[in-house]
């Protein structure tokens, strides 16, 4: 089953949705089976109010910016925004707020919430606490520990956050055990339960200097992930 997923963020004038605040640009990516799809939105927003110069030093949105590009209002896109999120599972970093400003305007104009279309929402803030206890768990700790490149993000943009918390979010879940779930075995499962039969007569053949350099780069890459305890590189994976 091939489960759509939007990597999703939004700026906004402010931190309160239930105190005046707006949204000022929406960006999704959609993702189905770990792969992005050409299926993206993104939008920037007329909040109908000002935005305060400490919310455009962070995302570098003003209403300048956005009377000249003819900004729509949300009451204009809030149906594309709900249609193309609804039935999907929602990757977003600290999704409380950005949730709490799409059901705010949702709200606004009588469309479902966020829940109510059905989506569900992972929050890759709890996952990275989780994962990383005690440590820094913002997006840019996150591309620092997993060497994505944020070069780019000058500002606080939805669309690079969107491309680099995808980025982030494969690296987060690229677990030990992909490769046995692909043959029938549950990520995250045991080793021994996952090792595959082999038949008798199956020559096997040497790995040659090239595969074995890439072998290494991606063991590598699981160290870094697992801080060491990558499986294969122990007794239990030997």
């Amino acid at each position: 089953m091939n489960t759509r997923q939007i990597i999703l963020d939004t700026e906004t004038t402010g931190l309160y949705p239930n105190s005046g605040d707006r949204m000022v640009e929406f960006a999704g990516l959609e993702m189905i089976n770990r792969q992005l799809t050409r299926n993206t939105l993104h939008l920037y927003i007329h909040p109908d109010r000002d935005i305060p110069d400490e919310a455009a030093a962070v995302h570098g949105i003003t209403i300048e910016e956005l009377e000249a590009k003819n900004a729509p209002k949300f009451e204009q896109v809030g149906r594309q925004i709900a249609d193309f999120l609804r039935g999907a599972e929602l990757i977003i970093h600290n999704a409380k707020f950005d949730v709490g400003f799409l059901d705010m305007e949702f709200g606004r104009m009588g469309l479902p919430t966020v829940e109510e279309l059905g989506c569900k929402v992972t929050d890759t803030l709890g996952m990275a606490r989780e994962m990383f206890p005690g440590q820094k768990a913002s997006l840019d700790a996150l591309c620092t520990r997993f060497d994505v490149d944020r070069s780019k993000r000058v500002f606080h943009g939805a669309l690079i956050d969107c491309e680099l918390l995808g980025e982030v979010y494969l690296a987060m879940t690229r677990g030990q055990f992909d490769l046995m779930a692909d043959h029938g075995g549950e990520a995250g499962g045991s080793y021994a339960a996952a090792k595959i039969q082999r038949p008798a007569h199956l020559k096997v053949l040497g790995a040659d200097e090239t595969e074995l350099a890439a072998h290494e780069a991606y063991l590598d890459t699981l160290d870094k992930i697992t801080e060491g305890k990558c499986v294969w590189r122990t007794e239990a994976g030997a």
